[in-house]
């Protein structure tokens, strides 16, 4: 049986690992990548990329009727969703293809197959062409998640869907009922709703997108209502039925009467959890809470030299997370010197819907339930000439922020291009740079990006375009 040796080994290849096995290159390291499926992880390959290449294409049909309004005559008779399907899943096949590249380019040894823990420098790995040992000194565990499911509502790819099985759909239902009102139930009832299909979202919480703040949150589901979804929140799905031709769900809003919403495919979107398991981690020694593994400063687990980044843990399930948090591992490893963790307020989080959503740092609801002393600005896009002039001024940007130093405290942003714009103000944060900075910045003119700047200046009392 071969046997190797490595500065790090690295297990799954997701936008966690293959980042961390680029950096480690960077530093010197020599570095080995385990994956039991294709480099990418679930965000280039069944996430991310094909998702919002779906998005995309969403927008472009729905722009017909902007082309319409022009005079133009648009004769829809030959779409198929199936070449939709084609057009992500070709985006997803050339990224996974650049990771490879990349991997390759980098000198990182790229090992296919499954790999278990035998002791913590000792991964054993089963492939296609049997199996072998890998050592190394480190490990960084980043082998990701998978969908929830809910009891009553097995998930069988054909008519309960994951979001996995809702990217492979090649034709289109005619009613889609979403269990999930989270980033991902949101961008895909986008997506279902702009392609004609008959969209009902249904969330346990009391609004939907619940980790955003509630003014942001009024203005999509406004949006989204007047193009036809339905909202069901403060609902919970307790039970199904299938029918030979449909699927009937029974919902409950607190203690009112059951009722039931007819669909053809019911798509579970309530979450996701992580890959720990068969790893080997009792094996070792890592410790686990409710499946996520327990980490300490730099990533590191509670064995020595083990680390896990990335959906495995319990910071926020993003692509962009696991990346950080895979540099921040490799980094400590090599003796750099990184910061020991990410600050969870610089954290952006981003909805692909149309109106897109963007934030980072206090909702005003946390605020208020922290103590926080903080005033708000907002801005609204409909004094952003830019928005007016594309026909997109719905939307808003909202600063939460201490009124006797300027610091930001959060940014909150809906509209067109907002998971764009959310950047100049979470460097303004980073660099402790405040309000005042921002709106003495002189922004190009005509810019979406002046909605940041007036939404600075209404901080600091002095906002012109409203």
């Amino acid at each position: 049986m071969p046997q190797y040796q490595y500065d790090v080994a690295i297990v799954g290849a997701g936008p966690g690992g293959y980042v961390a096995a680029i950096r480690a290159r960077q530093l010197g390291l020599s570095t080995a990548i385990i994956e039991m499926d294709k480099p990418g992880g679930v965000c280039l390959n069944i996430g991310c990329i094909p998702s919002k290449a779906l998005i995309h294409q969403a927008g472009l049909y729905r722009s017909i009727t902007s082309l319409q309004e022009l005079g133009l005559q648009v004769n829809v008779s030959g779409f198929s969703y199936e070449l939709v399907f084609k057009k992500s899943r070709a985006a997803a096949e050339r990224l996974s293809k650049g990771v490879q590249f990349l991997l390759k380019k980098n000198g990182v040894v790229y090992i296919p197959g499954k790999a278990t823990f035998e002791d913590p420098h000792t991964l054993r790995v089963e492939g296609k062409e049997g199996s072998q040992k890998v050592t190394a000194s480190h490990v960084i565990i980043a082998t990701g998640s998978r969908p929830k499911s809910i009891p009553g509502f097995q998930i069988d790819e054909d008519r309960v869907l994951s979001s996995t099985g809702a990217l492979m759909l090649k034709e289109l239902p005619k009613r889609l009922l979403i269990l999930g009102a989270g980033a991902i139930g949101i961008e895909f009832a986008y997506v279902m709703n702009a392609f004609g299909v008959e969209v009902t979202v249904v969330e346990m919480l009391p609004q939907i997108l619940p980790l955003e703040d509630a003014e942001v949150v009024q203005i999509v589901e406004k949006e989204f209502t007047k193009r036809g979804v339905k909202f069901h929140v403060g609902t919970r799905a307790i039970g199904m039925d299938r029918g030979n031709t449909s699927i009937q769900v029974r919902l409950q809003k607190g203690t009112e009467s059951p009722f039931i919403v007819e669909a053809d495919k019911v798509l579970v979107a309530v979450g996701r959890a992580p890959n720990t398991e068969d790893l080997g981690l009792e094996r070792i020694g890592v410790a686990l809470e409710k499946g996520f593994i327990k980490v300490g400063d730099y990533y590191e687990t509670s064995v020595r030299g083990v680390y896990a980044v990335g959906d495995v843990v319990p910071t926020p399930l993003l692509a962009h997370v696991a990346s950080k948090e895979g540099e921040i591992a490799v980094e400590h490893i090599a003796k750099k010197n990184p910061p020991s963790r990410i600050p969870l307020d610089e954290i952006p989080q981003a909805v692909y819907c149309e109106p897109e959503v963007a934030s980072f740092g206090v909702t005003e609801n946390e605020a208020q339930k922290r103590g926080l002393k903080y005033q708000k600005a907002i801005f609204p896009y409909r004094g952003v000439g830019k928005a007016v002039a594309v026909e997109s001024a719905e939307g808003l940007v909202k600063l939460l922020f201490d009124s006797s130093t300027g610091e930001i405290l959060g940014a909150h942003i809906v509209g067109f291009q907002a998971t764009e714009l959310i950047h100049e103000i979470l460097l303004a944060k980073k660099t402790e740079a405040g309000t005042e900075d921002i709106a003495t910045m002189i922004h190009a003119h005509p810019t979406l990006s002046e909605g940041v700047m007036e939404a600075a200046r209404a901080a600091e009392g002095w906002a012109i375009h409203i």
